[in-house]
This record gives C-alpha cells, structure tokens and sequence, in this order.
C-alpha cells in the first residue's frame, strides 16, 4: 500500500495512538487514537479525524467545537506503532476544556534522596 499505510502496526483493538504537535510552534497539542478507516479518511481528506475510544466512534475533530485541525504533514515512528500529525489548528485549541493543547497540567519534579 502506498505512503507507509501497509506498515502502521494496530494494537489489538484495531487502534493506533495519534500526536498531533501544532506545525507553528511545535506544542503538543493533544494525544489520541486512530483506526485504519480514520487514518486513511484524514490522510485522504487533510483534516485530522479519530477514533473516540469512549464513544467507540468515528471522531471529526471540530465537528462540534469548531476548532478543527487541518494537517501539515504526518509520519509515523521506527516501530511503525504511534504516528505524529503536524497540524494548524483552528479556533480556540485541541482540549475539549478550551485550551490551546490538553498538556496544560504540570507534574512536579523533585530530587530524589
């Protein structure tokens, strides 16, 4: 199959799990999940589409909010087992709570003894 698709290797639930990094800045917007029929539908159409695992449904991104992703590249890692999606996003950010990525909590670092 052309472009890699043949490669992407599928968890047992038939998903694959999705970065999708904001092509300006390079932030971390959001991670989520993919079946082979949203990843072929989003490489096809330009616009980032997901697998909600909650739902267990097909998950346009923006369909509800507004703040679609459209992508500007996508590639996958040396396993073949997780893909990184280069997108603009659109509207007020990736995570449903409105902000711009869903990385926005902080864990503390602290020396060990």
């Amino acid at each position: 199959m052309p472009g890699g698709l043949d490669e992407i290797k599928y968890n047992s639930d038939g998903l694959v799990p999705v970065i999708a990094q904001e092509a300006g800045t390079g932030d971390v917007l959001m991670l989520a999940w993919m079946n082979a029929e949203t990843l072929t539908e989003t490489l096809s159409t330009g616009r980032m589409i997901y697998w909600s695992r909650s739902r267990q449904e097909r998950w346009a991104k923006g369909d509800t909010s507004g703040d679609i992703q459209q992508v500007e590249s996508a590639a996958y890692d040396c396993d073949a087992d997780a893909l990184l999606f280069r997108v603009v996003q659109q509207g007020a950010g990736a995570c449903h709570t409105g902000k711009k990525t869903c990385f926005h909590n902080t864990l503390s670092m602290h020396e060990q003894p």
